[in-house]
């Protein structure tokens, strides 16, 4: 049974910096392509950021870009989001992804966490 159990959610002022982490169970981690999502009431889920499995290569949204950074422990079936400058427009709901290992990071995640919920204020 696959587990993703993302933690690090908080309420934070803008400006301010935070790191999310998400703990994986029931799959092979170093061979998961890991990705954070995020959504707001009344939107569509939208990727954030992902990273490979082979190379941790990476690859983020326009909006955090300069910002988060998405960074994995494969020893400890980690991946993190440190996100720094937060903004008032990055509240959301965080979501942790997994697929088998891919280079494309931007969709089609076959496993998810539960989410966590980052609040910025302004």
């Amino acid at each position: 049974q696959v587990q993703l159990v993302e933690s690090g959610g908080e309420l934070v002022q803008a400006g301010g910096s935070l790191r999310l982490a998400c703990v994986a169970s029931g799959i092979t981690f170093s061979a998961y392509a890991m990705g954070w999502f995020r959504q707001t009431p009344g939107k569509e889920r939208e990727f954030v950021a992902g990273i490979t499995s082979s190379d941790s290569s990476t690859n983020y949204a326009d909006a955090v870009k300069g910002r988060f950074i998405i960074s994995r422990d494969n020893a400890k079936n980690t991946v993190y989001l440190q996100m720094n400058s937060l903004k008032f427009e990055d509240t959301a709901v965080y979501y942790c992804a997994a697929k088998p290992a891919s280079i494309v990071l931007t969709t089609a995640y076959r496993h998810w966490g539960q989410g966590t919920q980052v609040t910025v204020s302004s």
